[in-house]
Formats: C-alpha cells, structure tokens, sequence
C-alpha cells in the first residue's frame, strides 16, 4: 500500500510541471482553431490530445489519493468533459474542437491545482 502511494506521490510530482505547460498549449491552440490555423496547427493538436490522455492515465492512478482527505476531483465532471471533446474531436470541426477544449481547461487547471495541495500535505 504505501507502494503505491509512493507511486502516486511520484506521478503528481511529474504532472505538477507538465499540466502547467499542457494548459499553456491548450490556450495557445485556442485561437488557432478559432480562424488562425498554423502549418502545424494539426500536429499542435495531436500532441496536445496526446497530452491530455496522459494525464487522464494519472489521474485515473491517482484518484483515491487526490481525493483521500476531501473531494477534489469529480470524475463525472471530468468524464463529461472528455466526452464533450472526444465528440467534438470526431466532428473535426475546429470551432467546435476551440469551444470544447476551453470548457475542458478549467477541469485540468483544477486538477493541477489538486495535484499540487495534495502534494503540500504530504510533504
């Protein structure tokens, strides 16, 4: 048991940096989608799916010690989310992809923030 919080501890330090740098990309795209579409703005957004899927992995390793002292994370909240984005994924609309990943943002902003006042409590 104290394995895998350890592991857990371990996968939160690791999220702490890159959420900060997945939300930061999540932003930039945003207008890219929105009607100022790069060369690379595909590429840009495979990445950033990529990204989001990792961290999906973490949080889903991790719930029960985000949420082990208080309810941080609601996992419906977060599915709702993914499922919003996943469908405006298939649609490949990117008005419709802009406006998902700025409802899904907040939800892994607040992640980052659970992320790092669990781990203020363990250390």
């Amino acid at each position: 048991m104290e394995d895998l919080r350890a592991q857990q501890i371990e996968a939160l330090e690791v999220l702490e940096d890159y959420n900060k740098r997945l939300m930061k990309s999540m932003q930039n795209i945003v207008p890219e989608l929105e009607g100022d579409r790069k060369e690379d703005t595909d590429k840009f957004l495979d990445e950033i799916i990529k990204g989001i899927n990792w961290e999906i992995g973490i949080l889903n390793g991790t719930m029960t010690l985000l949420n082990e002292k208080k309810e941080r994370i609601r996992k419906e909240d977060m599915n709702s989310s993914i499922l919003k984005l996943s469908k405006a994924l298939e649609g490949k609309k990117d008005s419709e992809i802009a406006a998902s990943l700025k409802e899904t943002l907040p939800v892994f902003e607040e992640f980052g923030k659970a992320a790092r006042e669990v781990l203020e409590e363990v250390k």
